[in-house]
């Protein structure tokens, strides 16, 4: 194991195949071996790149008595992977909370998922010693000059999201927006702002606000069969969205 770099999670049963498309929200067809198979997709992003034609993938079984019984959590990147389903990404990050591996967030433990907060349902409520903490977790897989990004496509849940938890944290209390660079080699996060502007905006009036927006990076080993975290406090480059638009 490289320095810096730490085991989380062990996958069992992986299946390679090769990746034909993506068929509709939740499925991607595949290879595997020399059959042709439909495959679950647990991301409802764009995707954009990973689920072209030629892709190497890598799957697990599902429960048999589930429509697909195969389900597509990774695609090769170089000799590493990226993490594309959003559920093995938060079962990673429980995990690394759990291990004590993320130090911005030790002394958190989680008192409740999907907790409710105004219009909305926040991934987690925390507990600390300073008081409750509310804390939205967003996957970011596309990658854009060195960056890790997100969206990839405009989102109205997701500027929901941040505006629910600025004010939230506006009006006396705190919030954590974490965005999971699940993608091997990124430098640092930042929103996209070709995809969603009003992302970019809300954004840095959320930290302006004292919403905390971080990022973790982690990645699959197709070699070892593990999930790793390898960067547990990923810079994260909010610009001011006029900036950006006048380049």
């Amino acid at each position: 194991m490289r320095r810096g770099v730490t085991a989380v999670l062990r996958m069992h049963n992986v299946k390679r195949c090769v990746i034909l498309g993506r068929v509709n929200r939740f499925t991607a067809e595949v290879y595997l071996g020399s059959s042709k198979r439909t495959a679950y997709v647990n991301n409802t992003g764009r995707l954009l790149g990973y689920l072209s034609r030629g892709r190497r993938g890598f799957c697990i079984k599902q429960r048999r008595e589930l429509k697909n019984d195969l389900r597509l959590f990774a695609v090769k990147e170089g000799r590493l992977a990226a993490v594309i389903d959003t559920q093995l990404q938060t079962k990673a990050l429980e995990k690394m909370m759990e291990l004590n591996l993320i130090p911005w967030l030790r002394h958190f433990s989680i008192r409740r998922r999907n907790a409710k907060l105004g219009s909305s349902l926040i991934d987690y409520l925390l507990d600390h010693p300073g008081g409750e903490v509310y804390m939205e977790v967003k996957s970011a897989v596309l990658r854009s000059d060195g960056y890790a990004v997100y969206p990839d496509c405009p989102t109205i849940r997701g500027r929901r999201h941040i505006a629910e938890l600025t004010d939230h944290v506006a009006g006396g209390g705190r919030g954590i927006i974490l965005f999971i660079a699940a993608l091997p080699g990124v430098k640092a996060f930042k929103p996209n702002y070709s995809a969603d502007p009003e992302i970019s905006r809300l954004l840095l009036e959320a930290a302006e606000a004292g919403v905390e927006v971080r990022a973790i990076r982690l990645h699959y080993n197709p070699e070892d069969h593990h999930v790793y975290l390898s960067e547990p406090d990923l810079p994260v480059h909010l610009q001011h969205p006029m900036s950006l638009a006048r380049r």
